[in-house]
């Protein structure tokens, strides 16, 4: 393993964007986006980790995104937009965002955000802008064909593309063009959302890495079937030639579930991505490493060993283990990733060929601190437990219990257990004496989520796995995270070397 691959030891706070606080339904870029980077260095974090910020579909899932390039326009700031002439003030408020600052409402989102928006794109000069033109050179791999996707899906009320007429959702030659024309202004627009996002996210990027904040974000193994890529590059994926799923993801049941999850994204044909060189791959982690500092590559064991499961199948019971494309694929994301880094997400069934490529990569791994805390002294993610410094070690991830909500349903047994184990006093003091566990343990990277910092309970949940609706709309309290004394967190980092 090069000591290049290694990850600074530090400590970190997840915190999706679309949490962080703001008047507008959503957090964005915007100036509370900046208030968080300075929290972090208060705080003696050296990590921000974000979920994927690509536009959400149905289910509002980060992870079920439109383009695996493409940004979610919602996280574009409207002050910043006010301050450049492109919107008034009474454009903006105008619009009711939220019922509750808590909750992000994805729906009045959608039925909003975007006619604010387009007031911003018709007053926009942006089309002969050098750093326009330039955007556009850069992404063309991918900002046209979403564009224009997005552009014919607004045209046909929203509909998935596969609901599409024949003739474009085959991509009939004359018909791309006859709808490229078609939709000339409207692919514009969605071209102008796309320099708007990245236009803003560079500056808090940059903003962020010149306080010594490094920012982790996830890329999803799998694509959403509703997407450009999917569309695009139909070749690449298990389809038949009506263009639907043959076999999708998922995993198989287990403990937690009878059924398993099916995830229903469609599989990649790695026979024919290989024959190109991985072309779509490499694209797709450049795209990425020039988002974040360091990638975390969610579903990591699926890139060694994949579950198929039957299209025609409503659950996950039918799948079958396949071998994935492994160091292949590793091969083209080293050369592709520039200096950016790796995390991987090797939860699950770690099987020998699995250890195997987290070894010869020497990408971490990662250890969630939650699933320890049943015990027993043996368990694998138990601090003490921990066989190497290289992994990233969570209290908890997005979709896990909040730790508060955990601890709530044991009993007292189970209580003074694990109080022994963190060395506290009370159940009160247990969330500090876990925390403080993490930043104690070898792992070069300690990872708290937010809603643990704050000991909120499942009610600030993020995800429930394989359910759809009432997910990812929790979002921080301006009060509440002015509230938190930044001075525990540091002094933590100071005695553990973080």
């Amino acid at each position: 393993m090069s000591v290049k691959q290694r990850l600074k030891r530090g400590a970190g706070i997840l915190l999706p964007v679309s949490s962080i606080p703001s008047p507008y339904g959503i957090g964005t870029f915007g100036y509370e986006a900046y208030n968080f980077v300075d929290f972090l260095k208060n705080a003696g974090c050296i990590y921000w980790q974000v979920l994927p910020v690509g536009p959400t579909s149905y289910g509002d899932s980060p992870y079920q995104s439109f383009s695996a390039f493409a940004g979610n326009p919602y996280f574009i700031d409207l002050e910043i937009l006010i301050e450049e002439g492109l919107l008034t003030r009474d454009e903006v408020i105008s619009c009711t965002w939220m019922d509750t600052e808590d909750i992000v409402d994805y729906a009045r989102l959608y039925n909003n955000r975007f006619t604010v928006l387009k007031k911003a794109f018709i007053r926009s000069k942006h089309i002969e802008q050098p750093d326009y033109l330039a955007f556009c050179r850069e992404n063309a791999f991918w900002l046209m064909d979403y564009s224009l996707y997005m552009a014919i899906k607004e045209h046909f009320n929203s509909v998935e593309w596969l609901l599409w007429e024949e003739d474009i959702r085959y991509r009939a030659e004359a018909s791309v063009l006859y709808y490229s024309e078609l939709l000339k202004e409207e692919i514009d627009y969605w071209k102008f959302l796309q320099y708007k996002f990245r236009e803003q996210w560079d500056r808090l990027k940059s903003y962020a890495n010149y306080k010594g904040i490094s920012i982790i974000g996830d890329i999803p193994l799998y694509v959403a079937l509703d997407s450009s890529d999917v569309w695009v590059h139909g070749d690449l994926f298990e389809l038949d030639e009506r263009k639907k799923p043959i076999h999708v993801a998922g995993v198989p049941p287990d403990v937690f579930s009878k059924e398993g999850q099916r995830w229903g994204n469609p599989l990649y044909r790695w026979d024919i991505m290989e024959q190109d060189g991985y072309t779509w791959w490499k694209q797709r982690i450049k795209q990425v490493a020039s988002l974040y500092d360091i990638i975390r590559i969610d579903h990591f064991i699926g890139m060694v060993n994949y579950y198929s499961i039957p299209a025609d199948c409503p659950t996950a019971v039918e799948g079958e283990w396949r071998k994935g494309p492994g160091g292949k694929l590793m091969g083209v994301i080293k050369e592709s990733i520039g200096i950016a880094k790796i995390i991987a997400e090797d939860l699950g069934v770690l099987t020998k060929e699995v250890k195997a490529l987290l070894e010869d990569t020497g990408y971490p791994g990662m250890k969630i601190l939650e699933f320890g805390l049943d015990g027993p002294a043996e368990n694998d993610y138990l601090p003490h437990n921990y066989s190497t410094a290289n992994i990233v070690a969570y209290t908890g991830t997005h979709d896990n219990e909040t730790l508060a909500g955990y601890l709530e349903k044991k009993s007292n047994k189970e209580i003074q257990y694990i109080s022994k184990y963190f060395n506290v006093k009370s159940k009160a003091e247990l969330i500090e004496g876990i925390i403080r566990g993490l930043y104690s343990s070898i792992a070069d990277v300690a990872i708290v989520q937010m809603q643990d910092l704050l000991k909120l309970g499942n009610e600030a949940r993020m995800n429930f796995p394989s359910t759809v609706g009432g997910n990812w709309k929790w979002r921080l309290l301006k009060s509440q995270y002015e509230d938190i004394d930044t001075s525990f967190l540091a002094e933590l980092a100071s005695l553990y070397g973080r």
